[in-house]
């Protein structure tokens, strides 16, 4: 119970990753503030953690809205007057064309970046005032290994998420001095509902290949790596990217 008396937002917590995390936190203590665009999704997230016990509060949330996510902020605020964690993990993924540079369409490009990046800073924005007046605060965000290897044909993918990286490094070096921790984690090809809507499954085949713990990679295997640099167990960490994708990339 690390979590105990902690307030956790988690972006994307429909569904996949984010529902995994989500849960996980709430086992562990955590009062858990689902923000999530898709109502039915969101609200089952909530519903499955009030069943086991835990406390958890659905806000519908569009991250790439500035609106949105300060109503997502205040939300959590009205409900339980503190927020602890924020585990930034909302992102576009699934049905993305993959397509050369010169002929991905510019609409799917500003979506992506709409959300796997500004939706990211405005969520993060809408948070920090609370962290820094509490003068504590640990942000996870969830970029991809992608970025550390390339991966043709899904360009603006890996771009959005590289963002990620220099927004963590950026951020970390700001926040520090107030008491909050800011950390990245890149996750590998992981089979979520939205993964496997986008990749073949000889893409999922393949990758296993590569990786030096040969099995595919679950929602339950990050969940770890998130709780621990939300806890106080990475009290000297800031500004780090760890690589979680079962020894593909080495770094």
């Amino acid at each position: 119970m690390r979590f105990s008396g902690n307030v956790a937002i988690v972006t994307g917590a429909g569904r996949g990753m984010g529902r995994c995390i989500a849960e996980r936190l709430a086992a562990e203590g955590a009062k858990v503030v689902i923000a999530e665009i898709d109502p039915a999704t969101g609200g089952d997230t909530a519903r499955r953690i009030a069943d086991r016990g835990g406390d958890a509060l659905f806000v519908p949330t569009d991250v790439s809205s500035e609106a949105s996510t300060r109503e997502l902020a205040a939300a959590a605020m009205a409900k339980y007057g503190a927020i602890h964690v924020l585990v930034n993990n909302a992102a576009v993924f699934a049905g993305l064309e993959l397509k050369p540079v010169e002929e991905l369409p510019v609409a799917q490009w500003d979506r992506v970046m709409a959300v796997n990046l500004r939706g990211l800073f405005l969520t993060t924005r809408a948070v920090l005032p609370q962290m820094k007046k509490q003068r504590r605060g640990k942000i996870v965000n969830l970029s991809s290994n992608t970025v550390l290897s390339g991966a043709p044909m899904f360009s603006d993918y890996v771009t959005s998420k590289a963002g990620v990286i220099g927004f963590t490094r950026s951020l970390a070096a700001e926040a520090g001095p107030f008491g909050i921790f800011v950390n990245a984690i890149t996750p590998g090809l992981t089979h979520t509902e939205a993964a496997e809507q986008t990749m073949p499954a000889a893409r999922f085949e393949a990758v296993v290949g590569l990786r030096a713990l040969r099995r595919p990679q679950k929602p339950e295997d990050l969940a770890g790596t998130v709780l621990f640099l939300a806890s106080p167990d990475s009290d000297f960490i800031t500004g780090q990217v760890i690589n979680v994708d079962g020894g593909q990339i080495f770094y």
